[in-house]
């Protein structure tokens, strides 16, 4: 699952929504409303089958294993506050999710190749885990590398960075900086959280 190499618009379908933000998999789930497989198109899930959507929606979205998601899950029901909600701005603090919403790439799949070949610096340190949680104060560059610099400053040529009070991006020296936590309005991903707290806690 964290590593899902898989038809991305069919599960872009089976979830409805759009999980895998690749041209490919948007054109080609656009081009067929209904989930895929015969039986599907008319059957209603039940409670369980709805919490069962809405965790492989975070899944998928974030690129997260089972054992990753339950981590973060324990994590977040140690948290003051609303144990989903605490659970994707978690999942929001990755640093491979920070380095999509920073315009470095298109995709977090790309975001997450990028991380794992050790592109990116944190504070100043090579960082090659996808699962990095980032804190206020911390600053992500791009190594430098004449190559990298070239393929990453191309990125923000086509897509600008996201406005984000949480996150401060300077496109001409490739920086992103965490000015702060993100915050409930922040979370990219829409989903019921409540059913999948409902869900993990079976």
């Amino acid at each position: 699952m964290a590593h899902y190499i898989g038809p991305k618009a069919r599960i872009n379908r089976r979830l409805r929504a759009q999980v895998y933000e690749s041209s490919g998999a948007v054109r080609a789930s656009g081009r067929r409303e209904h989930p895929p497989g015969m039986h599907l198109r008319a059957r209603r899930p039940s409670n369980y089958g709805l919490g069962l959507y809405e965790k492989q929606k975070i899944k998928h979205y974030y690129g997260l294993g089972e054992r990753q998601l339950r981590r973060l899950f324990d994590k977040a029901g140690r948290t003051k506050g609303n144990t989903g909600q605490q659970l994707l701005l978690l999942c929001e603090r990755r640093l491979d999710n920070v380095v999509r919403r920073a315009g470095f790439t298109n995709t977090r799949s790309q975001a997450r190749q990028g991380v794992v070949h050790g592109h990116f610096q944190v504070n100043g340190i090579k960082v090659n885990k996808p699962s990095y949680l980032l804190r206020p104060g911390d600053v992500i560059t791009v190594r430098p590398r004449k190559n990298l610099q070239l393929n990453y400053q191309g990125h923000f040529q086509e897509r600008p960075a996201e406005s984000l009070d949480w996150l401060a991006v300077d496109a001409e020296t490739l920086r992103a900086t965490m000015q702060g936590l993100p915050g409930p309005s922040d979370i990219s991903l829409p989903v019921d959280a409540n059913l999948v707290v409902e869900f993990l806690s079976r």
